[in-house]
């Protein structure tokens, strides 16, 4: 009966390493969700700075939208980025963008802008103040 303990702690051993390997899948998602809440919260905060102003060149240096934007950055794959590389404004458009930790349906990138498009987008934004 030796080997069938042998068995049975190979068998653990396997469905741990299972396990294990779905538990990593499920962090990096949740990252990605990070990002995507991040992003989120910051449409409302530039429609409240669009209300005073009439203006949105003012929401990248918004603490609030500062702050939304380091987490979401913290919280995907975005190393070396900053608020001034990821948020793009004008006086009529806005845009932010942030790497995702993982790729998501094929992006590597989520955008959200002021006419309320929150998606993936294949590469960065650049000097652009609209998602593609």
């Amino acid at each position: 009966t030796l080997i069938e303990l042998l068995v049975v702690i190979a068998i653990i051993g396997i469905l741990s390493a299972v396990v294990l390997a779905s538990l990593n899948t499920a962090r990096a998602k949740g990252s990605n969700a990070a990002v995507k809440s991040n992003l989120q919260g910051i449409r409302s905060q530039a429609e409240i700075i669009y209300d005073n102003t009439q203006d949105y060149t003012g929401i990248c240096a918004d603490q609030n939208i500062i702050n939304a934007i380091d987490a979401a950055i913290l919280a995907g794959s975005d190393t070396g980025a900053t608020v001034a590389t990821r948020c793009n404004a004008s006086a009529t458009e806005w845009a932010v963008n942030v790497k995702l930790k993982v790729q998501d349906s094929g992006n590597d990138w989520w955008c959200t802008d002021q006419t309320g498009i929150a998606k993936g987008e294949p590469a960065e934004l650049g000097g652009a103040t609209t998602c593609s």
